[in-house]
């Protein structure tokens, strides 16, 4: 077996990749081609086997591709499908990498998203064409040592030999070029820290390749706005990840949006409601007289002051930053974002920030997204950053105190719809938030009609004892309630229907 040298790589003058070529993918992707398609790569973007390649800073979505690839031994134009593996001196493994970030920038040549230094790897050996059946190749993927893909060369769309002699039609295929022959189905997305290994093998020869072994590093340098800059939307995600689920998006398929995966049942419409009547200092006491007292989220501030929120609760916890694992788990499309595109109508984002206020939580992109998601409120024992922008935000966000900086100073995004503590409570998913300018309370789903109930009796008794203090009369007696006033209240009561018992 000859292994991949530089001195075989830099034989390469063209790149030529294939756009979609598997069954498999065009299933994936809902969309066969009815011929091949190509594209370029730069020769620059050639690497070796156990070489690290950058996801560029600001870049959230770079995807791999295990891929077979076939190096042109001898010179062809015009050959015909018939002769055109007899030009072909080697098959190896390759990675097709690119950033799909930066996909809308190429306008379809892929130049930007595809041709990033060391984002073809190729190796570590290379199996000598002459004497191997051209759908008898294997290729597999594996990410952090768990398979993703698998295909063979019997399940291409268009073989090899159609591939080689469509670009021969045009173009000299020189001895050193690379054809890159598509991917099958599995292709995703990798993280700093990540290692994908690919390989391709002949199984019923027993030649392999080896596994060719690429890790992801955080590139460090931003994009300046001389070019164009990064940009990941839904779709794309939905592209580098494979499908909506795995990129944490919502699907057509899936339940309704309140049920989405991950999402708690709606709350219903009467018992909201209810609990928006009524403060959050008569359902403080009704909690406790039900021996619930360590149920209030302490020391925040709303950015919106009068409004009263009410919603179900989605989860989020930050861990303290460690670099290694901001690395791996706080760039990109991370675990906050992920939960913030999942939002729903009354959903309420209850962050676990361990009440550190030394930088923020959340800013005003996110907010404004979690905003357009239709959330009731952003609930945060940690800083929020751009206060001012948050602040004019029509979704109110409680917090612990406004902080410039970004969350990787003191935060990694790490979990999501967990249990979880926040200011002093315990948050789990699908537990009722009620919040107002008195504070932030959790509402077990199982009180919580009881309590509102109880809340709005309770406030209607409160508007008589107010009623007759303004009268001039002394809290004696009066408040809390004793026998005598209580029969002077059901008199009054008579008269004065409670308006909130039916919201």
């Amino acid at each position: 077996m000859e292994q991949v040298s530089a001195g075989t790589l830099r034989q390469a003058g063209k790149v030529i990749a294939v756009h979609v070529a598997y069954r498999s993918r065009a299933e994936q992707r809902g969309l066969t081609p009815q011929e091949p398609s190509y594209f370029l790569k730069a020769s620059s973007s050639l690497s070796l086997d156990g070489a690290q390649v950058e996801r560029p800073a600001g870049c959230e979505l770079l995807a791999f591709e295990g891929e077979i690839a076939l190096v042109v031994g001898t010179a062809a134009r015009h050959v015909s499908p018939a002769d055109a593996w007899a030009h072909i001196g080697f098959v190896t493994a390759a990675n097709d990498l690119g950033v799909h970030d930066l996909r809308y920038a190429d306008k379809g040549s892929n130049v930007r998203s595809k041709s990033g230094d060391g984002y073809t790897p190729l190796g570590p050996g290379l199996i000598p064409a002459a004497g191997i059946d051209p759908t008898g190749l294997r290729v597999r993927t594996w990410l952090n040592g768990s398979p993703v893909q698998e295909d063979s060369s019997a399940g291409l769309l268009f073989p090899f030999s159609q591939i080689v002699a469509d670009l021969s039609q045009l173009m000299t295929l020189e001895p050193g070029d690379i054809i890159l022959t598509g991917t099958p189905a599995g292709s995703s997305v990798a993280l700093p820290g990540d290692v994908v290994e690919v390989e391709v093998d002949v199984p019923v020869m027993g030649l392999s390749t080896g596994r060719l072994r690429t890790t992801v590093v955080q590139g460090q340098t931003p994009m300046a706005p001389y070019g164009s800059v990064p940009r990941a939307t839904d779709a794309e995600r939905e592209l580098a990840w494979g499908s909506a689920e795995a990129a944490g998006l919502p699907t057509a398929s899936s339940a309704p949006p309140a049920q989405a995966k991950g999402a708690p049942p709606a709350l219903a419409e009467t018992l909201r409601l209810k609990l928006e009547s009524v403060g959050t200092a008569t359902l403080s006491a009704q909690l406790r007289k039900r021996g619930l007292d360590h149920v209030s989220i302490d020391g925040l501030a709303s950015t919106r002051p009068g409004l009263r929120i009410v919603g179900t609760a989605r989860t989020l916890r930050f861990v303290p930053n460690r670099e290694d694992l901001f690395a791996q788990h706080g760039g990109g499309y991370n675990a906050q974002k992920r939960i913030i595109n999942t939002l729903n109508d009354g959903d309420v984002l209850v962050m676990e920030a361990r009440g550190e206020t030394g930088a923020g939580t959340v800013g005003d992109v996110l907010a404004l997204r979690a905003q357009v998601r239709g959330a009731a409120a952003i609930v945060t024992d940690g800083g929020v950053r751009d206060i001012a922008a948050v602040a004019a935000l029509d979704m109110p966000v409680f917090h612990a105190g406004a902080h410039p900086a970004v969350l990787g100073r003191k935060h990694i995004p790490w979990d999501t719809d967990l249990t979880i503590s926040c200011g002093g409570a315990t948050v789990q998913p699908g537990d009722i938030i009620v919040g107002d300018d008195d504070g932030v309370l959790v509402i077990p789903p199982s009180y919580a009609e009881e309590v509102a109930d109880a809340a709005i009796a309770a406030e209607h008794e409160e508007e008589f004892i107010a009623a007759m203090v303004a009268d001039g009369h002394g809290v004696e007696g009066l408040f809390p309630l004793d026998a005598q006033w209580r029969a002077r209240f059901r008199d009054w009561a008579a008269t004065h229907p409670n308006r909130k018992a039916q919201p």
